[in-house]
């Protein structure tokens, strides 16, 4: 930390925090005793506290953001000069970076064409199932509205979403939800057997209990399906053989839209551009957030191909054809400026590549610890999003408490270390140590994550 701080600053920093900052997922009566974390700078893959002391960032940033690591000038100056020329105007007129990130962004991704600017995950899924709705009411007589969601999968955090949300722990205590959105069961083949499923052939056997949700539901009535490509806070669960194929086919068959949200996966944290692209699907909406711009600037996208495009042209005079919604801070420039410089740092760097060789790695190192301890049930990934479920009992696979899982992560902050872990999400299985380091991980970062993990699971587990 180049101590730009003086220890007095310091001081009244973190008493204006306790007064008066509300924190994101944490309760706060721990803070009538202790003071609570402050990231005062970030170099690369490593972040410094109120406190000095340096940290290993395992989670780019806490949430799967940081794609490229922390200090990128580039980024930083080409916000300066966007916002110095013109930071904002709204939406329904055009900019000069939001015109050439889209560009871009399409570039990236074949067969879709439209990207529709607002500034938060959570917004810009909201956006899809707007467009679902007012599509199955232009369309369909209003009948075509239902949205299938899928257990263990996460789409944010308003009520819209949390209608759409896989994770009871996440919604309880903000019910009733909108109407019309309905639950289809996950796809995590290593708890199979707690769905009753066959031995073989599991993702075209998980793919096809969708479809017998849509039809016990009519398929005239369902009018999209949303899932995560890889389900990220649900326990970093790939999706098994066959599975996105056969997806793909039973949307087809029924004429229903396919919504891959990308907000965790897109933008290289998988090694592709986006998750979806490993399993040869074509969606007609991604949704993306946190590493279009790795952080440095509010951005989401919610991105269609033409033919749902198309569904909202028409020439007819009723005020009522066109997509009627606005998203404030969409009109933002310093997004799609930083989104610009952000994939221009990943293509001129090779961080795909490197996402996946580092991944590929992180993978066998964590097959390591799994030999080494048996309280690690699994380990899964794709490219640097990578997840160790633990168990208490490896036969039964029955899952590690969650208590004693969040106590390896809190040993691994105390060497310095920040990894994740599922936590109050999913009851009975928040047991899944969680780890995206930036894209731009090296294996000496990686053999210090796994040292950390290492040491903590030896001192909690003995």
């Amino acid at each position: 930390m180049d101590g730009t701080y003086s220890q007095n600053d310091l001081t009244r920093v973190v008493e204006a925090d306790k007064a008066h900052v509300w924190h994101h997922l944490i309760q706060h009566k721990q803070f009538e005793s202790k003071d609570p974390n402050i990231i005062i700078e970030g170099k690369g893959m490593r972040v410094w506290n109120q406190a000095g002391k340096e940290h290993l960032d395992a989670v780019s940033g806490g949430v799967w953001t940081v794609n490229v690591g922390y200090g990128r000038e580039r980024i930083a100056k080409a916000v300066y000069d966007q916002l110095v020329r013109l930071p904002y105007f709204a939406g329904s007129a055009g900019s000069v970076p939001g015109a050439l990130f889209s560009e871009k962004l399409i570039s990236k991704m074949p067969g879709m064409s439209r990207v529709y600017y607002t500034n938060s995950g959570s917004e810009a899924n909201e956006k899809a199932f707007k467009m679902v709705r007012q599509i199955a009411h232009k369309r369909y007589g209003g009948k075509k509205h239902k949205i299938l969601f899928r257990d263990r999968d996460y789409h944010g955090t308003t009520i819209g979403c949390l209608s759409a949300g896989g994770q009871e722990q996440r919604n309880a205590q903000y019910g009733p939800f909108a109407p019309g959105f309905v639950a289809v069961p996950h796809c995590l083949e290593y708890r199979s057997g707690d769905q009753g499923a066959p031995v073989e052939n599991y993702g075209e056997w998980a793919a096809d209990q969708i479809e017998r949700v849509i039809l016990r539901e009519g398929p005239d009535t369902v009018g999209a399906l949303c899932l995560e490509p890889v389900t990220a806070g649900g326990g970093v669960i790939v999706p098994p053989a066959g599975y996105w194929q056969r997806v793909q086919e039973i949307c087809r068959k029924y004429d229903i839209l396919l919504h891959i949200d990308e907000v965790v996966c897109g933008v290289g944290r998988t090694g592709t551009w986006f998750g979806y692209q490993h399993y040869g699907v074509e969606p007609d909406f991604v949704t993306m957030a946190k590493g279009v711009a790795s952080g440095y600037a509010a951005i989401a996208c919610c991105v269609t191909n033409e033919r749902v495009f198309d569904l909202f042209k028409d020439d007819a005079e009723d005020p009522l054809n066109y997509f009627r919604d606005i998203s404030t801070f969409g009109g933002c420039t310093a997004g799609p400026a930083a989104a610009l410089e952000n994939m221009a740092i990943i293509e001129e760097e090779g961080l795909l590549d490197n996402t996946t060789a580092m991944g590929d790695y992180m993978l066998d190192q964590l097959g390591a610890l799994q030999d080494k301890h048996a309280v690690i049930g699994q380990v899964r990934g794709k490219g640097l999003f990578l997840g160790a479920e633990l168990v208490s009992d490896r036969e039964t696979r029955q899952p590690m408490d969650e208590k004693r899982a969040q106590a390896v992560t809190a040993d691994c902050m105390a060497q310095g270390v920040i990894i994740g872990v599922t936590n109050r999400s999913v009851p009975g299985y928040n047991n899944t140590l969680c780890f995206s380091p930036a894209l731009i991980a090296t294996k000496d970062d990686i053999d210090q994550i796994i040292s950390a993990v290492d040491g903590a699971l030896t001192r909690v587990f003995g």
